[in-house]
């Protein structure tokens, strides 16, 4: 079995590489380097065809989406217990959480980070202060459900929404309210910082901020 992630430091790939470690899933990375733009370039767009990463080849069969992966990667290892039981209400809130990361907070924070992109630049300000309401807003949602019916996202034990959460709250460390302002949410994130692997992942793609 090979097992091939397209990825780049510090960009929605570090959620799969984290879980790959997680999960002893020997794999092997392909770089993608963001400043030469190899995320356009018509060999990776073969790959994936959306230019983004990540892209995970799992013997020759290409997953896109983080969320995706994600999903696909706790189904394939049950042992590691990342998963709730298919057809329980614990899957339901599983999926759900999952889904509110990836539609609700993944296209606010693309609406902050590439506000020119969105309405023009003469357009940006007004984007980010909306993007800032949603992310914020969604945070707070976070953190109330946490406060009431953690320690995890789906309660006990912690699955893999809680990997996507982690790393969605360390996109807003430089925002003007940063995710662990919120005390539960700091909570939250330092117990998962405190995993081995969240620890490994930092180091192979040299990251040293918000530890």
């Amino acid at each position: 079995m090979t097992t091939t992630l397209y990825y780049s430091p510090s960009t929605a790939s570090l959620v799969v590489h984290w879980l790959l470690i997680e999960l002893d899933i020997p794999h092997r990375l392909h770089l993608l380097d963001f400043d030469k733009r190899d995320q356009k370039a018509p060999g990776y767009l073969k790959v994936n065809p959306a230019g983004v990463v990540p892209a995970l080849d799992l013997d020759g069969q290409v997953i896109t989406e983080s969320a995706a992966i994600l999903l696909h990667l706790a189904d394939r290892h049950p042992q590691a217990n990342l998963a709730p039981p298919a057809g329980t209400p614990e899957r339901a809130r599983y999926y759900q959480w999952m889904l509110f990361m990836a539609n609700t907070l993944l296209p606010a924070y693309r609406a902050w980070f590439y506000s020119d992109e969105i309405a023009g630049a003469e357009n940006a300000e007004a984007v980010r202060a909306h993007a800032r309401q949603r992310i914020e807003a969604a945070w707070q949602r976070v953190a109330d459900h946490l406060q009431a019916d953690g320690p995890w996202m789906v309660g006990d034990p912690l699955t893999a929404v809680d990997f996507m959460t982690t790393m969605l709250m360390r996109w807003s460390r430089n925002m003007p309210k940063p995710s662990d302002t919120w005390p539960v949410l700091k909570a939250y994130a330092d117990r998962m910082k405190s995993r081995p692997a969240f620890k490994e992942v930092y180091a192979r793609e040299g990251l040293t901020d918000w530890t």
